[in-house]
């Protein structure tokens, strides 16, 4: 349709650059569909001839004009009825755009013409027109509040989200309510991603005991969380896994949580949430501690072992034992299956690993990554989100890269634990 356009006006020309009435009337009367089309594109055409080309037969054209600034709003009244669903959807993001950029007061008439029109698409048929509607007003103060209040509340995800994320006109009493109605998974996700979050809000969203919506509360820096509040979800998160690293990762702990958390997440979880809070060496090393006591108790039982050790035995086959793969096992926080991994890279026992993962000596961890043929980047992940090593025992790499102590001493030290078994 919108190739080159047949022309009424000889020489096969496009449309002039100016129309006279005669030439608009001659379209209308005789034109193409192309030149229909491009006259109903047309800013400068006038409001008469966009108003007839509303009822036009063909929906592409009825699109350009529901689409044109110029339209008139007599004209967007008849296409909220339209028939074409990407007519009334074009409709809807340009009245959505228009509404707030209109104040109270300024040209009333309009305004009020304007604010009907969306009204109507805001209560359409098709969710995907009432979405339009949504997206557009979704962060506007000036448009009524009972047609965000219709959205808000809309029961289709894409036509509520928006709304329930960014409007400024919803209020606490709004979200909470909304909240108690029993809103889905993804409105309460979107409640939780608001710019601000206030306390009561976050109450009532932790009620649900909704894990995406809680999660996306935690990863919510501006959101208003009680202790008591992030007491419950400590609880809770012991039991599911996925509220671990938004728990672990939530700014401005307080060190009694963070020992609570430290109970349960997976020690790379723990040194990370100590990098966030930048906690004083006094503090972060008691805390280390706490984990270290809980993983030297944490005992899988001979089958459970036996199972990882053959795990870790068709790794090594597969040639899946590398740097990044024992990154992605210290991230996951599968340490049996790491220090099985690393017993068989090594060449030495599953407890001797273990003893050396619990010596808090960065030195000895370093030994044990370099005869697992890593590298010194890996074994400084080993040290720090892994073994857990305290800071002064730490060994940085040389050169950004080289193992910084010689091979003699670090067979040195790894021999220390294998002699004893």
């Amino acid at each position: 349709m919108f190739g080159k356009l047949k022309s009424l006006f000889g020489g096969g020309k496009t449309l002039p650059e100016t129309l006279t009435h005669e030439d608009e009337q001659k379209i209308l009367q005789k034109g193409t569909d192309d030149q229909r089309a491009a006259l109903a594109a047309r800013a400068d055409a006038r409001p008469e001839v966009l108003y007839y080309l509303a009822e036009d037969k063909l929906p592409e054209v009825r699109k350009l004009i529901a689409a044109n600034p110029s339209t008139p709003i007599q004209a967007a009244e008849k296409l909220t009825n339209d028939e074409d669903d990407d007519v009334r959807a074009e409709l809807a993001r340009k009245i959505g755009r228009l509404v707030p950029g209109l104040a109270p007061g300024e040209r009333t008439a309009l305004r009020e013409k304007a604010i009907k029109v969306l009204e109507v698409l805001a209560e359409d048929q098709l969710p995907k027109v009432r979405a339009v509607v949504a997206e557009e007003i979704k962060c506007s103060d000036t448009v009524p509040k009972e047609i965000v209040d219709r959205l808000a509340r809309d029961v289709v995800d894409i036509v509520c989200g928006p709304i329930l994320q960014y409007s400024p006109l919803l209020n606490d009493d709004d979200l909470r309510e909304i909240i108690a109605a029993g809103a889905s998974q993804t409105a309460l996700a979107s409640i939780a991603q608001r710019t601000m979050v206030s306390q009561e809000v976050a109450d009532e969203l932790v009620a649900t005991l909704d894990i995406p919506a809680i999660t996306a509360l935690l990863t919510n820096a501006n959101a208003q969380i009680r202790e008591d509040t992030l007491d419950q979800i400590i609880t809770q998160a012991e039991s599911v896994e996925d509220l671990h690293r938004p728990l672990a990762m939530r700014p401005q702990l307080s060190i009694r949580a963070m020992k609570r958390i430290a109970g349960f997440v997976a020690s790379a979880l723990v040194h990370a949430m100590m990098e966030k809070n930048e906690l004083p060496e006094d503090q972060a090393e008691e805390l280390l501690e706490r984990v270290r006591e809980r993983l030297t108790n944490e005992r899988l039982g001979e089958d459970e072992q036996a199972k990882l050790a053959r795990s870790a035995t068709d790794y090594y086959q597969r040639g899946m034992l590398t740097d990044k793969f024992v990154v992605e096992q210290i991230e996951e926080g599968r340490r049996e299956l790491l220090i099985q991994c690393l017993a068989i890279m090594a060449d030495i026992p599953a407890q001797t690993v273990r003893q050396i993962v619990q010596s808090k000596s960065g030195r000895a961890v370093t030994a044990l990554a370099w005869k697992a043929g890593l590298k010194m980047h890996t074994a400084y992940e080993l040290q720090t989100r892994f073994a857990l090593v305290p800071k002064a025992q730490l060994l940085s790499a040389k050169n950004g890269t080289k193992y910084p102590i010689d091979e003699n001493e670090l067979d040195w030290h790894l021999s220390y634990f294998v002699e004893q078994n």
